[in-house]
């Protein structure tokens, strides 16, 4: 009697059971009122006239710089190693182009990969903030897609810069959706994350996906995304941008082909972490649909961060001040300083375990030292490329003024690309004492570089590999792209 009792009860609790499951997904908003549906909705819909005069001014000075660290960056020696290993292991495809390598062709998704792997092999490309560097996970893609589309349907310069922007707006939308993001990173590296994104959503764009196939994108490549700080300063760190570039192209081709994902990857379930995986404090809005008034970027409301050399963008506040020092020093004219008149020197900067380096062994750690790189700078009076070769680590005096070194970590000054500062301060063997501060250095976004000197920066690294004739038309082509009905002439360019 109790056996059929029971067995009489259990579809009752099953029917019960049913009948919350099916309320749950009642309350569940539709579709297209989702998050992440509403992003989709903006790629698939934002139009070329959406761009502003200021935006595009913006995003076409990424794009030149982008550009340039990416040609001097095919001269390392993890370029190198990339490219070889792409060349070797997988079949040659001859469709896209190589940064720097004429006649040097690769699968597109091989291409925005080793591409991307040059963009941050030296660590000079943008940097935005909420920290992140921006241009090199989208611009490879772009790229790499553009080269791949036939001849008679290539996109124009305009509709090649909408796509950039938005992957650009892409990744500043997901970050400001979490105030961890706004701190310097401590558990994984950002471009992994909102940079696969970001050219998921650069290439779904240019692909012509609908909003649909847009979602779908992003939440592909979701899936694809993440690398450990633990990474950083070494020769995998680059690697982090090649796979952005490279897994967002991937995710946006694999949405084109009906390759869905979850509808809510980029909304805050209960129970289901989705891009809430990466930021605990993830707290997404919906994103906007462009309106015939138009759509306001970030990027409009802030400009893009720019480096004067090859290091973590934290480096550029202490080589700042620590060349004001270096000047009191020796005057505004070349020279050195000797260690000699050095006894101690205190560096005042951020609590960041992964960029406070006392004795740095490579170029990738050196990138990534406080200490480095204000001793260089107070000998030398600047950081340049050159400050990251082995004969000028290695050089005595330096090491010396290294072992001289101590660092604080004032309460005020905070892990913040927005908000910190750097100090240095030199007590001398007489006893004198010299102090420089930097709140915040040439090229930050709140005192951006002018042309004249992104165009120097240009033109110094792309002329490491590009004859001049071909270093100044590039300089033209990016200048003109958004009146440029056909994006070879960028693309023709780049070896």
């Amino acid at each position: 009697m109790i056996s059929t009792l029971q067995k009489s009860i259990r579809p009752m609790w099953a029917v019960r059971g049913l009948h919350k499951s099916a309320i749950e997904v009642l309350k569940r908003p539709a579709p297209e009122d989702t998050v992440t549906a509403s992003f989709g909705k903006f790629i698939s819909e934002i139009k070329p006239q959406h761009l502003s005069s200021l935006v595009l001014y913006r995003s076409k000075r990424m794009v030149l710089d982008s550009i340039g660290v990416g040609l001097i960056g095919s001269t390392t020696d993890v370029f190198e190693l990339a490219l070889q290993h792409c060349q070797h292991m997988y079949a040659l495809d001859d469709i896209s182009s190589v940064y720097g390598r004429r006649g040097t062709r690769l699968s597109p998704t091989l291409a925005a990969f080793v591409n991307g792997v040059a963009t941050h092999s030296m660590d000079f490309d943008d940097t935005w903030h909420p920290a992140t560097h921006p241009s090199g996970a989208v611009l490879p893609a772009v790229l790499a897609l553009s080269d791949m589309m036939p001849a008679n349907s290539k996109p124009s310069g305009l509709d090649f810069l909408l796509a950039f922007n938005i992957g650009i707006e892409i990744q500043g939308r997901l970050m400001r959706f979490s105030n961890e993001a706004h701190n310097i990173p401590k558990r994984f590296h950002p471009p992994t994350v909102v940079g696969t994104m970001g050219s998921a959503a650069a290439c779904a764009r240019l692909l012509s996906l609908n909003h649909s196939q847009c979602s779908h994108a992003l939440a592909i490549a979701a899936s694809l995304s993440g690398a450990p700080m633990a990474n950083a300063a070494t020769q995998s760190k680059p690697l982090h941008i090649g796979n952005a570039a490279r897994l967002g192209l991937e995710a946006a081709l694999l949405a084109s082909r009906g390759l869905e994902a979850s509808p809510l990857v980029l909304d805050a379930v209960a129970g289901v972490a989705g891009f809430n995986a990466f930021y605990e404090d993830y707290v997404p809005q919906p994103l906007e649909s462009p309106s015939d008034d138009g759509h306001v970027f970030l990027l409009e409301e802030q400009d893009m961060g720019f480096k004067r050399f090859p290091a973590h963008l934290g480096m550029h506040w202490v080589a700042d001040a620590a060349a004001s020092v270096h000047k009191l020093l020796v005057g505004v004219g070349p020279g050195t300083i000797s260690p000699a008149q050095v006894q101690d020197i205190q560096l005042r900067v951020p609590k960041s375990k992964y960029i406070n380096r006392p004795f740095p062994e490579s170029e990738h750690e050196a990138r990534h030292s406080f200490q480095f790189n204000a001793c260089s700078a107070l000998l030398d009076g600047e950081v340049t490329v050159q400050s990251f070769t082995p004969a000028a680590m290695s050089r005595p005096e330096l090491l010396t003024l290294l072992s001289r070194v101590c660092v604080e970590h004032p309460h005020d000054n905070l892990a913040n690309f927005n908000r910190m500062y750097g100090e240095v301060q030199v007590t001398l063997v007489g006893g004198d004492i010299l102090k420089g501060r930097c709140d915040t250095f040439y090229g930050h976004w709140r005192n951006p570089l002018t042309n004249e000197s992104l165009r120097k920066k240009f033109r110094n690294n792309a002329g490491v590999v590009l004859p001049s004739e071909k270093v100044e038309r590039l300089i033209d082509v990016v200048e003109e792209l958004d009146r440029i009905g056909d994006c070879r002439a960028l693309l023709s360019q780049l070896q």
